[in-house]
Parts: structure tokens; sequence; C-alpha cells
């Protein structure tokens, strides 16, 4: 088996360059632990879980797992600071974080030991990371799915390796090889994939969903701001189409109702939601019409990932969606990226000093 040491790896201390992005109501115990046999780093989604579910969710990989994983934390919880100690606490090897976590968080985990790795949109927010001591960033692409900036990761990744002097990881449009070749190429430490992980067999989406996922072509996703106010890239499905073509107040109204059940699912109280909205709309810079369509995501993608209810759930999904045909393993998926990557890497190797021939003259 080939092997590809990048300066992500040697980071982390994992055998492949390849990151399972944690994604709620998907990246939970057991595919996080069979990324992690597998030698890529499988990150835990911990925004939809309880602190006890995240205590819990972390007990349950490391019984399945002795190999480094990681743990992603929303930076703007009122809780965010608990669940850092208790990543500290299980000795967590990743922090990763969809919003840059403030100074004083990364220094406290770099101080137990624990690599920071925040997600990143831009290069101006590389740049600010980068100087509040975060390890690594993860910069996604347009072709990502999930919320996503407008910027193709062709020209993201670039614009992001040249501002900063720390690994650099991909994301965004990558499920195979050729992606992974192409970013080292780049410059990059590394890929990150979600969609391509979540079309697996130790994904516990349910089987109906992964094959409306298959089923799909590249032109079925859609960069929406209905569902939560932000661009969002998901599968365009009839659900989406009508929440689409809704007005503002019906949109509003279905949001403060999934926020009352998102409320009962997780105990949370009505006073820290509160709080948690006032941390983003300040974070964001967001209005407070978007602050409560954002109770839309948990339950929206909840109906369609857990319940498996496509008519009433929504489908996070990168653009890669169209191209995927198979739910292999982990350990397949990862094992036939390396090969396919380090085949082509040698490939592109033997095109320097290649002998010149001759074309053939026409008559």
């Amino acid at each position: 088996m080939s092997t590809l040491r990048t300066p992500l790896t040697e980071l982390v201390g994992i055998e492949h360059p390849i990151v399972q992005t944690g994604m709620g109501w998907v990246a939970g115990p057991s595919l996080v632990s069979a990324t992690a046999e597998a030698g890529g780093l499988g990150i835990l989604a911990s925004a939809t879980m309880t602190y006890a579910e995240l205590e819990a969710a972390i007990a349950k990989t490391k019984a399945h797992t002795g190999k480094p994983f990681g743990v992603n934390i929303r930076a703007d919880a009122t809780d965010a600071p608990e669940r850092i100690d208790l990543l500290i606490r299980e000795k967590v090897a990743v922090a990763s974080f969809a919003l840059a976590p403030k100074q004083e968080l990364i220094a406290k985990l770099k101080d137990a030991g624990v690599v920071v790795i925040p997600s990143i949109g831009a290069a101006k927010h590389a740049v600010k990371v980068a100087a509040w001591g975060a390890d690594a960033v993860i910069v996604q692409g347009g072709e990502g799915g999930g919320h996503t900036g407008p910027v193709a990761t062709t020209l993201l990744l670039p614009s992001v390796l040249d501002a900063v002097d720390i690994p650099v990881v991909a994301a965004g449009g990558f499920f195979d090889g050729r992606g992974l070749a192409a970013a080292l190429a780049y410059g990059a430490a590394g890929v990150a994939m979600g969609t391509r992980f979540l079309l697996t067999k130790e994904s516990t989406v349910p089987d109906a969903v992964k094959q409306e996922y298959l089923r799909r072509q590249l032109q079925d996703t859609v960069v929406s701001v209905k569902v939560d106010g932000m661009p969002h890239r998901v599968l365009n499905t009839e659900l989406v189409q009508r929440l689409e073509h809704s007005g503002r107040w019906r949109g509003l109204t279905a949001a403060v109702a999934n926020a009352a059940r998102f409320k009962g699912m997780t105990g949370m109280k009505w006073s820290t939601m509160v709080r948690d909205g006032l941390t983003m709309r300040k974070a964001k810079d967001l209005s407070w019409s978007q602050v409560v369509m954002a109770a839309n995501t948990p339950m929206l993608l909840r109906a369609g990932l857990v319940e498996g209810n496509t008519h009433a759930g929504v489908l996070a999904a990168g653009q890669v969606t169209g191209i995927i045909d198979d739910l292999p393993t982990c350990k397949e998926l990862i094992d036939r990226i390396i090969a396919d990557a380090s085949t082509r890497i040698d490939a592109i190797a033997t095109l320097r000093d290649r002998p010149k021939t001759t074309a053939p003259r026409s008559n």
C-alpha cells in the first residue's frame, strides 16, 4: 500500500492526508472510528449534540479506535469552553471549528496538545487564525456541501496557500485520487471530504437517502438562502423548491416552529438559544430574520439525514453528488484514493525530461 506523507499526516499522526468532515447528524462514532481505522482523520460533529451526547460519542469512538480523531465545535456556542475542556480531558487529537475560535481558546487547546484546525472561506480569515496560533486550516470552495462561499476551490485554494505558511487542507469538490493528487500539486497538505464519506457503508444515513444521492446528476444541487438565511448547498428537492418560492413570513414562521422542536430535542433553554442567537448575529453580522431562519437547519437536516424523510427534510450535498456512484467502506474508499493518487503523481513525474518525439509529417 502506497503512503503519502504530508505536513498534515505529520501534524496529526495519521497515515493518509484525507479528512472526513464534521457533518451534522452524519459524522458520529461509526463513521469517525471507521475513518480513523482506515488511516484518515475522522471528525465528530458536535453542533447537533448536547454536551452529554458529545461526551458519549467521544467515549464510543475511543472504544472503537485508538487512532487520532477530531471533534468539530461551534466556536459561538455558549458552552464552547466546557466542550473544549472535555476535548482536553479526553485527549482528543484535533479540535476543528466552523467559525474562528477566540485566540484564548486556541492557546488553551494548543497548551494541552490539541491540534487546532479551523475551517475558513477566505485568505484573510486564514491569515487571522494563523496569527492567532491555528495549526492548520481547512479551506472549502463553492463546490462543497452545506454552508459555502461563491469562490471555486481552484481559485480559493491557491489564494490561501499564498497567504499563510501553515498546512492547508483543501475541501469542496474532492472525491477520488485525481482530486488528492491535484490538491497536493497545488501545495495543499491533504483533502477534506463530506459528501463522499456520507456515501459510505459506515455512514448512518438511511439507505433510501443514500440512494437518493446516488440517483442525482451534477446539476441537481442548488445554493439556497431560504434554508437558514445563509448560502447553503443542498440537493434540489421539491421541498427546497417550495422554500425557494415561499414568502418571507412563511419561512420565518416555519423557523420559529423548528426552533421549538430543536429546543425540545436538545433540552436547551430558551435563554441559551437566545444567547447563542445573539452571539451568532454578532459573529456573522446577520439580521434578526437570518438568526431566526438559522433555527431551520438542524431540524430540516435531521428530517432528511436521520429520519430519512426526503419530503420534509433538507439534504446538504456537494456538487460531487452527481459523480459518486457507489457505497464503499471507509477503508475501501481511502485505500483506492491513495493508490490512485500515487499512480497519478508517479505518472506526472515521468513527464519531466521526457524524450521529444518527432511529429509525423503531413503530406
